[in-house]
């Protein structure tokens, strides 16, 4: 059997006594490291293959719903056409608020079937989570953060807020007297 290198001082080096296994054949270790390293090659290719194609899935997933929205919205552009169409016809704009009422109602149910749903706004508490506050108006009856008119209809989706409802907050009126435009110089 040969005898191990010897560095300074008569210590052995490693990887020499390493490279032969007992008997001169190949050492277990590096056959395992060899084996592992492999292995590992192997479950990172398989791992990128997997990202990519968790990535064309979602893609594919994306593209087909917003297909299915689409399709969902195309009866509402034909009502509009219609309701278009009927009204150049005739002079009445009874045809025309007819048609847009009639677009009105079928793009609701579109929404409603998707989960979208308008927040109730006026005559609530304000709520900053749901409403956004375009205005404060003075209210004799002294109700505070109160909406007293909905500028634009809010709408959740689900339990979310797809958009908050722009709305005018009333703030209690000042007492007469006590403010700075009612006193004298």
């Amino acid at each position: 059997m040969p005898q191990p290198e010897s560095l300074e001082g008569g210590a052995s080096r490693p990887e020499a006594s390493q490279a032969a296994g007992p008997e001169g054949g190949p050492d277990p270790r590096e056959q395992e490291i060899a084996r592992l390293t492999d292995r590992l090659l192997r479950v990172v290719a398989e791992f990128d293959n997997y990202k990519k194609r968790v990535a064309r899935d979602r893609a594919e997933v994306v593209r087909t719903a917003n297909e299915e929205l689409l399709l969902e919205l195309l009866p509402v552009l034909d009502n509009l056409e219609r309701a278009l169409a009927a009204a150049r016809k005739t002079d009445s704009t009874e045809a025309l608020a007819e048609g847009v009422d009639m677009v009105i109602r079928l793009f609701q149910a579109m929404l409603e079937r998707a989960g979208v749903k308008p927040i109730g706004s006026v005559g609530q508490p304000f709520d900053p989570n749901v409403h956004q506050a375009v205005a404060a108006v003075e209210s004799p009856e002294g109700a505070d953060q109160t909406v007293v008119e909905e500028v634009q209809r809010g709408y959740w989706l689900h339990t979310k807020v797809l958009r908050p409802a722009m709305v005018k907050v009333s703030r209690a009126a000042a007492r007469a007297g006590s403010g700075p435009e009612d006193r004298n110089p």
